[in-house]
């Protein structure tokens, strides 16, 4: 295996700062492979590769939703779950002046700008996660208590099945 160095991001230093014990993951990134890329490399399940999403209401107000990886988020159901009438996937260049991150390396940890974090609940029941780092092919690993503990989000039923590649 490749000798990474491994990247201090803004979420590394948010993790550090709140002490939280995690792992790294650092994988061979691949344009567009998102979780199943990420899974593969690292040998886990995509079910526990949670991806980090920014999104807006309709008054263009950012939010994170964490989902997991073999799952797409229902915008549908996650306007009726927040109390908005529509919920829409923010462009790439939209989403990294929010984040602060790049797509592809963004992280719900120490982001840019504060947002409200809406979180699949069946994501609390993961015995073990990984999520990005704050860097293209870099997840790190937590329990989910460690992510619920710094972000509090808020657990809403967003998931639809399984995404086909």
């Amino acid at each position: 295996m490749a000798h990474h160095r491994l990247p201090v991001t803004p979420a590394i230093r948010a993790l550090r700062a709140a002490g939280v014990a995690f792992t790294d993951h650092p994988y061979t990134y691949e344009e567009r492979g998102g979780t199943a890329v990420s899974a593969r490399e690292l040998g886990v399940d995509e079910h526990a590769c949670i991806k980090t999403l920014v999104m807006e209401d309709d008054r263009q107000r950012p939010l994170i939703v964490l989902m997991h990886g073999d799952r797409e988020v229902s915008t549908k159901n996650l306007a009726r779950a927040i109390g908005v009438k529509t919920v829409t996937p923010c462009t790439p260049q939209v989403a990294d002046r929010h984040s602060g991150y790049q797509v592809g390396g963004t992280s719900p940890f120490g982001t840019r700008k504060a947002m409200p974090v809406y979180a699949q609940r069946s994501i609390v029941d993961l015995p073990y996660l990984y999520i990005n780092g704050g860097h293209k092919g870099y997840l790190v690993g937590m329990p989910p208590s460690e992510l619920v503990r710094v972000l509090a989000p808020t657990l809403v039923d967003a998931a639809t099945a399984t995404a086909t590649p």
